[in-house]
């Protein structure tokens, strides 16, 4: 794991240099035939990655997005009215079945359906009509890192491709550079391991784009580490889950300072004020000043390619409290590289 989250940058490299020709022939299919409809069908960190698409594709693309339940068409069997749709299916490995029975069923139903996947040969690129290839190489690690971080480098680049948007483009270029200079926050990340290596549960919290990495975060939390982390909107938080914050409760921000930097100021005030112990992943001073705990991230200019570069501070702090509670991060019991589940 711990080497993996260290190749990130190598692996954004690769996609820059290898990616954008064919991502730029499906952005010519999307702005020829725009969808009504954009399916999201994933499972694990893959669905964490489809949050990121679903805010991405409907703020810059204008196309209503959901995420796919699989089990209606695999268990429920349900035939979904596909037709015109976009079903676009995020897997590592290319073998989850109840993924791979989605995008058949779509392809039945006359969806378009495009396969983002690290094994271009697998079942899941054979049965979709496009696939994107992550580029990533091997990734022996069952915490998936490098292949979460190129899911949404696939994502945010077609999404700039489909939209003709020069400066989201060339800001994917500046990606690699981001990734290394991230990866700075490991010392912060130790300390607040450190700190947290004896709390039993925690709440992982963000907005807007951020609420995909507050998702990752705390699914990082429990393979990695076994803690019981929760991940909520940050809007959410405050209907109702905050109750339970008192005196020093483990709280986890994700805040990158875009649109949602008021609304999370605020959050993190009433936190601070209830006592909780709170952690910010975050590149605005500002907001960093909020927290007990400060996890300092690269500014990253671009709002919508924040997630990319502060998943790195989430892996790391996984790893190292993982390390902290007695975990071995590359053995996390229970789990397996590819879960087959129908």
């Amino acid at each position: 794991m711990y080497a993996e989250v260290r190749e990130q940058p190598a692996v954004a490299a690769r996609l820059w240099d290898l990616a954008r020709p064919r991502v730029r022939e499906v952005a010519v299919r999307w702005r020829r035939h725009p969808p009504s409809l954009v399916v999201f069908v994933a499972r694990g960190s893959s669905d964490n990655a489809a949050t990121y698409g679903r805010y991405l594709w409907e703020t810059r693309l204008r196309a209503p997005v959901c995420l796919a339940a699989p089990s209606v068409v695999t268990v429920y069997r349900a035939p979904v009215k596909l037709q015109g749709a976009w079903v676009v299916a995020l897997s590592q490995s290319g073998r989850s079945p109840d993924v791979v029975a989605y995008v058949r069923h779509a392809r039945r139903r006359g969806a378009f359906t495009l396969a983002v996947t690290n094994a271009p040969d697998s079942e899941l690129a054979q049965v979709a009509h496009e696939v994107l290839p992550l580029h990533s190489g091997p990734e022996r690690s069952v915490v998936a890192t490098k292949t979460y971080l190129a899911e949404l480098f696939v994502l945010s680049l077609l999404a700039a491709e489909a939209a003709r948007d020069r400066a989201l483009l060339s800001a994917h270029g500046q990606l690699p550079e981001r990734l290394s200079a991230a990866l700075a926050v490991e010392a912060e990340a130790l300390e607040l391991a450190r700190r947290w290596e004896s709390v039993p549960a925690c709440v992982v919290t963000g907005r807007g784009y951020d609420l995909a990495t507050a998702q990752e975060a705390a699914l990082k939390l429990k393979e990695a580490a076994y803690l019981s982390a929760e991940a909520l909107s940050s809007a959410d938080f405050l209907h109702g889950p905050v109750a339970m914050v008192g005196p020093g409760f483990p709280v986890l921000a994700v805040a990158s300072p875009g649109r949602t930097r008021t609304h999370i100021q605020d959050v993190l005030r009433r936190l601070r004020g209830r006592g909780a112990d709170v952690a910010v992943v975050s590149s605005d001073e500002g907001l960093l000043r909020a927290a007990r705990r400060p996890l300092r991230v690269p500014v990253e200019p671009r709002e919508e390619l924040a997630p990319h570069v502060y998943a790195v501070a989430v892996q790391l702090l996984s790893y190292h409290l993982g390390l902290r509670r007695g975990v071995d991060p590359d053995r996390p019991r229970g789990l397996r590289k590819v879960t087959l589940v129908l």
